[in-house]
């Protein structure tokens, strides 16, 4: 099964279905999004500290991969590997899993500190750059993911 840090569990929901009569592609992006806000949430990256900080985080890139269906009120979860960090940015990768370890879906993001008032990038402030430091060092040793780094297009024989 999966070693990195369950960030969301939910199932899958009767609006989120399309004419196939599963999980909407739409929405798994949905799911990925719900669990950055969970892990904001967990980290203490709310409200009162984008208030306090006048800072906020924005998704400058994202990238899904669908590995497997999801059916109609399916248990879901999604986990959270970070991949790399610098001062301003974080690299994340999630895996949706479904039943029984299913693995439904990676995605893979690259999120930016932004400084509300000048709506540019700035560093972390240092509580929320410790808190991605020690994650990202207690899982250093998970295997980097197959579809991390993943390049869309076209494979040509010969």
């Amino acid at each position: 099964m999966h070693k990195n840090w369950i960030i969301l569990k939910d199932r899958v929901r009767d609006e989120w279905l399309d004419y196939n009569g599963h999980m909407n592609d739409a929405e798994y992006a949905r799911v990925f999004s719900w669990a950055g806000f969970n892990w904001m949430e967990d980290v203490g990256f709310n409200d009162d500290f984008r208030k306090r900080y006048d800072y906020t985080i924005f998704t400058l890139e994202s990238h899904i991969c669908y590995l497997a269906e999801m059916k109609p009120k399916e248990a879901l979860e999604v986990s959270l590997h970070i991949l790399d960090y610098d001062e301003k940015r974080v690299h994340f990768f999630f895996e949706l899993f479904g039943e029984d370890g299913k693995r439904a879906a990676t995605c893979e993001q690259m999120l930016m500190g932004i400084d509300q008032k000048q709506r540019r990038p700035a560093p972390f402030p240092d509580e929320l750059f410790e808190k991605i430091a020690a994650l990202a060092k207690e899982q250093a040793e998970l295997p980097r993911p197959k579809e991390s780094g993943h390049v869309i297009g076209i494979r040509r024989k010969g």
